[in-house]
């Protein structure tokens, strides 16, 4: 199941960050590691993480496994209904930033100078507006994922990519010695490529073939628990707030700082969302569709399955992605943002940091399965307590950090990676009978072995080339896998199904 739906959707995936890389390597070439590189960055992320803080992942978590146990005029009924209160939502928190952008400027962005900050606060307002739309498109976007529509939902970054692209390059042939005109276009751009998103969800959610409701459909007018909601909101923005806090932390160190750890964090969010989120979204439906099935013979089997082949095809595309990046982050670093504007020193820092957040890969693709098992089963709220721990686990190792004299990018993505290994720890640790059967050390040590060793090989390489770099890099996790299919059952079962 996974391989077969998983070649479509990774090419469709690959082809939008593809996109998505091309697109903070032209803005690195255009605006560097400067203030204004960090007002833009604030700008063009702030619509998307407060939709992922607010209602992304809640709206999976809660929706998925609700339609699947519902009419398809019950499902209907409820799209409109969201639909309409998520845009008053929005227009809340619009207002909120449009009134006070200074003490959100403070907070997301403490290292800005004075001289860009007015800049920065006049950014929040075009971020602001924009916030309304995305929030519809997080609605919609699930509703592809129910549908299965793959197409539509990596399509919906192809626009958003292409439209943002073209504005940055407008602004690096035009006005990157301009910063009024600059964050002008920026601007303009951005509320243009929200609003073409809509448009192309819209069109792909008037093609999508519903799909059949499964037994022990809930009731016409049934709908989930305000409780439900919130431990759906927090259990799925936690987790987002940790990068976006730890971006904040590095941002304190001054000007630039939030851009070079924002593309640090980049070069680790690619394969995080490439690999290990795509295969917990592909697992979703089904891990969701299993846990309604009413008991019967096999439904112990199929749950036991669906969860193992999840689990195992994460970690290992994790270790995969860990070792190159691990061993190989300055070739990539440098191919990636070492262009244009961008200083030297600025790539060497994005590389050494980006080292480091590498290995918080291993614990996210746990984390990544255990939400959805736990969306499927309705115990969201104890990934709200593992995410709690881990947030308090950064701001008590930031604190003792400002307290011993350890401050940077390296050393907050060192807190990122402990915090998040402990929210795992603690998950498996509550969820034990669900997984106690599913994690076997034959199919998880291999491949972790496997990533250690050749971590350490590429680092220990110098590799003039970034095109070399890349290759390398590739086959570096190419032999992960391969170490891994050799020794992991559990991998070439998930494989050939």
């Amino acid at each position: 199941m996974f391989l077969r739906a998983g070649l479509v959707s990774l090419a469709l995936l690959l082809v939008s960050r593809v996109l998505g890389l091309l697109r903070e390597s032209v803005q690195a070439a255009a605006l560097g590691a400067s203030g204004l590189a960090d007002v833009a960055i604030l700008v063009l992320t702030l619509p998307d993480l407060i939709t992922g803080i607010l209602a992304s992942g809640a709206l999976a978590y809660v929706l998925l496994p609700l339609w699947a146990r519902q009419s398809a005029a019950a499902q209907a009924l409820g799209l409109q209904q969201l639909g309409r209160w998520l845009l008053l939502g929005g227009g809340a928190v619009a207002a909120a930033l449009l009134l006070a952008p200074g003490l959100a400027t403070t907070a997301l962005a403490p290292g800005l100078g004075d001289a860009v900050r007015p800049i920065a606060l006049d950014g929040l307002r075009w971020s602001a507006v924009a916030v309304p739309l995305a929030l519809l498109a997080a609605l919609w976007t699930t509703r592809l994922q129910h549908q299965r529509d793959f197409t539509g939902m990596y399509g919906a970054n192809l626009v958003v990519n292409a439209v943002v692209i073209g504005s940055l390059l407008l602004i690096a042939t035009t006005a990157h010695d301009a910063p009024a005109r600059a964050l002008f276009e920026l601007g303009l751009g951005l509320l243009l490529a929200m609003a073409l998103r809509l448009l192309w969800l819209h069109w792909r959610l008037g093609r999508a073939v519903q799909p059949t409701a499964v037994a022990n459909e809930v009731s016409e007018d049934h709908w989930p628990l305000p409780g439900v909601w919130l431990w759906a909101l927090a259990s799925a923005g936690l987790p987002l707030l940790l990068p976006l806090l730890a971006r904040s932390l590095a941002s304190g160190t001054g000007e630039g700082a939030l851009t070079t750890f924002n593309y640090a964090w980049k070069l680790v969010e690619l394969p995080l969302v490439l690999a290990i989120q795509l295969v917990a979204s592909l697992a979703f439906p089904g891990i969701a569709r299993a846990y309604a099935a009413p008991p019967a013979a096999g439904t112990n089997t199929a749950r036991r399955d669906a969860l193992r082949q999840a689990f195992v095809l994460a970690w290992v595309l994790a270790c995969a992605a860990a070792a190159a990046l691990a061993g190989l982050a300055p070739s990539l670093a440098q191919l990636l943002f070492g262009w244009g504007r961008m200083p030297p020193e600025a790539v060497a820092q994005i590389a050494g940091w980006a080292r480091v957040g590498a290995w918080s890969l291993l614990p996210q693709a746990l984390l990544a399965v255990l939400l959805t098992l736990m969306a499927s089963t309705g115990r969201l709220r104890h990934a709200v307590g593992a995410y709690g721990l881990a947030l308090a686990v950064l701001a008590a190792g930031a604190w003792l950090g400002s307290r011993w004299d350890l401050s940077g990018g390296g050393f907050v993505m060192g807190l990122v990676t402990a915090a998040l290994a402990a929210a795992a720890l603690t998950l498996c640790l509550s969820e034990r009978e669900q997984v106690c059967n599913v994690l076997a050390w034959r199919d998880l040590l291999p491949a972790a072995l496997a990533a250690v060793c050749v971590a350490a090989m590429g680092a220990s390489w110098r590799i003039d080339s970034r095109w070399s770099g890349l290759l390398l890099a590739v086959l570096a996790a190419g032999a992960v896998v391969g170490v891994a299919w050799l020794a992991s059952p559990g991998l070439r079962r998930a494989l050939r199904r």
